[in-house]
């Protein structure tokens, strides 16, 4: 099976002429359907609200794009504030989840007016040392521990993850935060990664629906929000079939009403921190073919390298293949598709199957547009390359430039030494 990329050869003959290899490429069109798509499905509910996990793809031009549709930001550090506030994103468009939170990180989020989100019982008394009083509206991460399975699959073990309270701690949390003066709460958890399942969010949603009904009646907390945060995943592989946001924002609502709505808490907003499914698909990476090697296997090297992708090196994750303007042939070569880092593991592929691959020829390597460019790196002194956006009527804007040499060195306090390269 094949995935198509949103971009041919032709296109990318004709990008080439002014941005070089290798770049990551966004594509506007499909960025746009989707949040459309997304925002559609959780229509139900009146105080849904989408926050952007900028972590996946920190890049304000396709932030823009998603704020277009009322979507908020979710940030997890100081610059992704710095980043939200540049933007103009303030108060309640900012959700602020973080873990291992330094003092200055509460305080900025608190001075910007976000909603800060809890990740760990000893934060509520941290909190209240950097603020002096605690805010009106706090959200208080849910962990729940042991295996957590749909259908008798276990999906992920949230026992062993560092993030969120125990259920013991919740209750004892908000009964504490109620008496300190917040008037609103929330609940978020995150209970598995990239779910390619329609029952993953409303599952999640079940669970979150019984506690803060519990929640309420043990600790008279004023619920007005859930977040189920991220787990949405996307189709790496062609095999994959893609969620359904519509089937999923349907098992949502028949949980909301199952639940919530059956015990008079009817009006509580639905929040998500979606990243992968909001970007991931809709980027690529494109990267030339440079070398070819001929020893215990056959190996093409690029022009790019983990330093663009990391999660292949990282995880092992796969990210599909095309061979621009071969996309009709047979996959009949075997190949580990390289990068130049000084890491056996910079790989692409390994064992991919492939139509026959010359020097020159560009690869589109698919699903990038989130935790791509983001997860980036500079070993070997390697430069990050430049974002590009196919924009809806076929022309092309570059939203980051590539790295320099000058990027690189310029954090030395002795920076003098290098201007010999003249910078």
């Amino acid at each position: 099976m094949m995935k198509k990329p949103f971009v041919t050869k032709e296109k990318i003959e004709e990008i080439v002429k002014t941005y070089p290899t290798p770049f990551h490429i966004y594509d506007e069109k499909g960025i746009r359907e989707n949040v459309k798509n997304l925002k559609e499905a959780f229509s139900w509910n009146e105080g849904f609200r989408e926050y952007f996990a900028i972590k996946a793809t920190p890049n304000p031009f396709l932030m823009e794009i998603l704020r277009e549709y009322g979507c908020g930001c979710d940030c997890s550090s100081y610059t992704e504030l710095m980043m939200s506030e540049a933007m103009g994103i303030t108060g309640s468009d900012i959700m602020f989840s973080s873990n291992d939170t330094p003092a200055e990180e509460f305080a900025y989020a608190a001075k910007l007016g976000a909603t800060i989100n809890l990740d760990d019982f000893t934060h509520i008394a941290f909190l209240e040392k950097v603020l002096g009083t605690l805010p009106e509206t706090l959200s208080c991460r849910f962990n729940p521990g042991g295996l957590f399975s749909i259908s008798n699959n276990i999906m992920d073990n949230p026992g062993d993850a560092k993030y969120g309270f125990t259920k013991e701690q919740l209750f004892e949390g908000f009964k504490i935060l109620k008496e300190k003066g917040v008037k609103n709460f929330g609940i978020h958890s995150f209970l598995a990664s990239n779910t390619v399942t329609n029952e993953y969010y409303p599952t999640l949603a079940k669970i979150l629906f019984e506690l803060a009904v519990e929640l309420k009646n043990e600790t008279g907390a004023n619920i007005t929000f859930i977040n189920l945060s991220g787990g949405i995943g996307i189709p790496y592989r062609p095999d994959q079939e893609a969620n359904d946001i519509k089937a999923i924002g349907e098992g949502v609502k028949n949980a909301f009403e199952e639940v919530l709505v059956s015990n008079g808490m009817g009006n509580v907003a639905i929040y998500t921190e979606l990243g992968r499914y909001m970007m991931g698909p809709y980027g690529h990476l494109i990267t030339k073919v440079q070398h070819e090697k001929h020893t215990y296997k056959e190996y093409v090297g690029c022009d790019s390298s983990a330093v663009d992708l990391m999660r292949p090196a990282m995880y092992g994750a796969y990210h599909h293949i095309t061979v621009l303007g071969k996309e009709d042939q047979p996959l009949d070569f075997k190949y580990d598709v390289t990068g130049s880092l000084c890491e056996n593991n910079d790989k692409f592929a390994v064992d991919r199957m492939l139509p026959k691959i010359e020097i020159g020829d560009y690869l589109a390597i698919h699903d990038t547009g989130a935790h791509g460019y983001a997860m980036g790196y500079n070993y070997n002194g390697k430069l990050k390359s430049a974002e590009l956006l196919l924009k809806e009527d076929g022309t092309v804007q570059m939203i980051r430039r590539a790295e320099t040499p000058k990027d690189y060195f310029q954090t030395f306090d002795q920076f003098e030494i290098f201007q010999k390269f003249n910078f």
